[in-house]
């Protein structure tokens, strides 16, 4: 399985700097940030741990921190270097705005900030909170992109536009999920107070809110500022707020 993993990040470098070096002979100038960012690493996880650290780091010293923190954390869990591969190719697949994988690694907040909260989150697991946290603080305050590192999140999400999202504690978001700008997703006033669980392949339009102890089903699409605060089956598009379904799929015929 390791191999498998080492096998498909070094194919997906290959293409990265591939892409890197014919846009440096194109331009000379942009070719010099690409010569950092990019050539000058050794492989993905290397160049990934760079981009976090410059991208969160307000200081020389705290890009060095950032840089070595992710470095480790990419070092000892290969499995988030598989993620972060899967989460860009699926940002090329989604977005019809771009066909290549360097725009989005270099330009998409919303990617850095969700490898950020893949370090974050593999600190929170190895008993370093104060800097799982400080973490989610920079994220939050440079990339507006808040997720708590005891959230658990699949592979293949894109955060699409990345600006203003909360996703809470204990929040699971599954594989292939896309979130639009300005959306909530925790838990409520209720007691004892759970988060959402929300399957694979949905859609969150921009602005929704989705709270508390539901289930939203794979497939389902939350339209924009919609307000969930109970379960959408599989398959059905919820919208309004309060939120109504609809678009939902035909049940099976009785046997």
């Amino acid at each position: 399985m390791a191999q498998a993993v080492i096998m498909t990040s070094e194919s997906l470098w290959r293409t990265i700097r591939g892409e890197a070096q014919r846009a440096a002979d194109a331009d000379p100038v942009f070719g010099q940030a690409l010569a950092r960012a990019i050539l000058a690493h050794d492989d993905f996880a290397a160049a990934l741990a760079d981009l976090i650290g410059h991208r969160l780091g307000r200081s020389a010293a705290e890009r060095t921190r950032f840089t070595a923190l992710s470095r480790n954390a990419f070092r000892d869990e290969p499995d988030l270097i598989a993620a972060a591969g899967r989460d860009l190719r699926s940002i090329a697949l989604r977005d019809p705005a771009i066909t290549s994988l360097l725009p989005p690694l270099l330009h998409y907040k919303g990617y850095v900030a969700l490898q950020a909260w893949r370090v974050s989150n593999w600190l929170w697991r190895h008993g370093h909170g104060d800097a799982a946290l400080l973490f989610q603080n920079e994220a939050s305050n440079v990339l507006q992109v808040s997720i708590h590192p005891a959230a658990a999140i699949g592979s293949a999400v894109y955060l699409d536009h990345a600006t203003g999202i909360v996703i809470g504690a204990n929040v699971v978001i599954g594989d292939e999920v896309t979130i639009l700008q300005n959306v909530s997703i925790g838990r409520d006033s209720e007691l004892p107070a759970r988060s959402p669980r929300i399957g694979r392949g949905v859609y969150i339009g921009g602005g929704a809110t989705i709270l508390g102890d539901i289930r939203i089903g794979d497939f389902a699409k939350i339209g924009a500022d919609t307000v969930v605060t109970s379960d959408v089956p599989a398959g059905c598009t919820a919208v309004g707020n309060p939120a109504r379904l609809t678009n939902c799929p035909e049940p099976l015929p009785a046997a």
